[in-house]
C-alpha cells in the first residue's frame, strides 16, 4: 500500500502467520521479493535507499543511491546475485550484491549518459545495460565489471525502448523507437538480423489471425442487425473468434500524438518463448510519404526514414520464427494489446487487451476465451504460474486465477488442438 507506506505478507501454508512492514516517514514507491522468498526489498520515496527486510531473522539492511529508472534492479535466474543501478555524483554506476548475505561483490561505473535499465542474461554471465532513449547505446558487462561490447544502431534519433534475452542466452533482442527489433549474438555481440513491423503483410506464408465478433444466435422471426459501436469496446462481453486473412493484409494503424512526451511508437514489448523458437513483439510502424503531387506544409520534409513520423499499430502482436529468422504469425485484436506473456513450460502465448477475454496462441492455433464471473472483469495484465497450469488475471481493483484444463480435457474446455477458433 504505497500511499500508507505499508507492506503486508501472508503465508499460504500457515494461515496464522502474517507480517506487517511499515516504512514510516520514509515512504514507499516500490516493493519486490528476493529470489529466495525470505527477504523483501522496499524502495523509499525519492529513491533515497532500498531497505532489505529479512522475514526469518527480522534483520534490516540498507542499500544507498538506487537510481530511479525504468528497470534498476535485476536478479540472476539462480538467485545468487543482484545488480543495482545507482546514481552517484551525477554519474551512473552498477553494484553487484550477493543475495545470501547482501554483501557487495563488485562496483563499477558505466559508460552511459542516463542509464535506463539493466537485465541479466539467463545464464548469469552477462549484464545488459542500456542508455536513455535520447542516446542509442547497449552495453554488455561481465560479472566482474568488464565491458565486453557496446552496440549502437544509429544516432540522432530516439533509441532503445525495450530489451529481452533469449532463454538460452544466445540472443539479445533490442527493440527501438524506429519500429525494428535487432538480434545480437552472444559470440561477437554483433547484429545478425533485424525485424521490421510493416503495416501490410504481403508474404502468403505468414498466417494472419484477425479477431472478429461472433454473431449472436437469433430467435425465430428476428432479423440480424449490426452490433452497436459500444459493443466493440474493451468493456463489452461480446464473444469473439479468430479468422484467417488472406495476403496481402492491411493492419489497423493509429496516428500517435508526436508533440507529447512518451509517444506510443516503437517496439515496446519483447518476449522469447521458453523453447527459444519464437519471439513475440508489439510495435509501431514508420510510414513513408505517399507518392502524389507536391503540397505545401509548415513542417519540413525529412529524408531520414528514422526521423519520419510513425504510425502506431497497437492492436497487433507479431510472432517471429527464430530458427528461420522470418515472420511466422500476426495476431490482430479488436482492441489495443495491453500485455502478453509466454507459458513458462511450452510455446503458448497469452494476450490481454483490457477487455473481459484472454487470448491464447500456440503453433496449433489460437482462440479467444471469455473470463467467467459476475459483472465486467477487465483484464489489464496477466502472469503465468511457473508450472504453466494456471495464470493470474489482474484488473484495476481485483484479480482472479485462471486454471487451464489438462491435455486430456483440452478439447472440451479450450477447443481441440489444431482448431483455429
Amino acid at each position: 500500500m504505497y500511499k500508507r507506506g505499508l507492506v503486508q505478507v501472508w503465508s499460504l501454508e500457515q494461515p496464522e502467520w502474517h507480517c506487517r512492514i511499515d516504512e514510516g516517514s520514509a515512504g514507499l514507491v516500490a516493493s519486490c521479493w528476493s529470489p529466495d522468498g525470505r527477504h523483501i526489498l522496499n524502495t523509499t520515496e525519492f529513491h533515497l535507499r532500498i531497505t532489505v527486510w529479512s522475514l526469518c531473522t527480522k534483520s534490516v539492511s540498507y542499500i544507498k543511491y538506487p537510481k530511479a529508472c525504468q528497470q534498476g534492479i535485476a536478479f540472476t535466474r539462480d538467485g545468487r546475485y543482484m545488480a543495482l543501478a545507482e546514481r552517484r555524483d551525477c554519474k551512473d554506476h552498477v553494484s553487484i550484491f550477493v543475495c545470501s548475505d547482501w554483501q557487495l561483490l563488485r562496483h563499477f561505473d558505466t559508460e552511459t549518459q542516463d542509464l535506463a535499465g539493466i537485465e541479466w542474461a539467463p545464464n548469469g554471465c552477462v549484464l545488459a545495460v542500456w542508455d536513455t532513449c535520447l542516446e542509442y547505446k547497449v552495453l554488455l558487462y561481465s560479472l566482474d565489471g568488464r565491458l565486453l561490447s557496446a552496440y549502437c544502431a544509429y544516432e540522432w534519433s530516439l533509441g532503445v525502448k525495450s530489451v529481452a534475452w533469449s532463454p538460452s542466452s544466445q540472443f539479445l533482442a533490442v527493440g527501438s523507437y524506429d519500429g525494428k527489433v535487432r538480434i545480437l549474438n552472444h559470440v561477437t555481440w554483433k547484429m545478425i538480423t533485424e525485424f521490421g513491423h510493416p503495416a501490410t503483410v504481403n508474404n502468403p506464408k505468414t498466417v494472419v489471425y484477425k479477431e472478429a465478433e461472433k454473431n449472436p444466435q437469433l430467435a425465430l422471426g428476428r432479423l440480424a442487425f449490426p452490433a452497436p459501436r459500444a459493443a466493440a469496446s474493451p468493456a463489452s462481453n461480446t464473444e469473439s473468434k479468430y479468422e484467417i486473412a488472406s495476403a496481402p493484409v492491411s493492419l489497423q494503424t493509429l496516428k500517435p500524438i508526436a508533440d507529447r512526451a512518451n509517444p506510443k511508437i516503437g517496439v515496446g514489448a519483447l518476449a522469447f518463448s521458453p523453447d527459444n523458437y519464437f519471439l513475440a513483439t508489439r510495435s509501431g510502424q514508420w510510414l513513408r510519404p505517399a507518392p502524389g503531387p507536391l503540397t505545401l506544409s509548415f513542417e519540413p520534409q525529412c529524408s531520414d526514414p528514422r526521423r519520419r513520423k510513425p504510425d502506431s499499430v497497437p492492436n497487433a502482436v507479431w510472432i517471429w520464427d527464430i530458427q528461420k529468422l522470418r515472420l511466422f504469425v500476426v495476431l490482430e485484436q479488436l482492441s489495443p494489446v495491453r500485455s502478453f506473456q509466454w507459458d513458462p513450460q511450452q510455446p503458448r502465448l497469452a494476450i490481454c487487451t483490457g477487455g473481459s477475454k484472454v487470448y491464447l496462441w500456440s503453433p496449433a492455433g489460437c482462440l479467444s476465451v471469455q473470463v467467467p464471473g459476475e459483472g465486467d472483469f477487465q483484464v489489464l495484465s496477466l502472469c503465468w504460474h511457473f508450472s504453466g497450469d494456471s495464470m493470474a488475471l489482474l484488473s484495476k481493483d481485483h484479480f482472479c486465477l485462471c486454471f487451464l484444463e489438462t491435455e486430456e480435457r483440452v478439447g472440451t474446455a479450450f477447443g481441440r488442438p489444431g482448431d483455429h477458433t
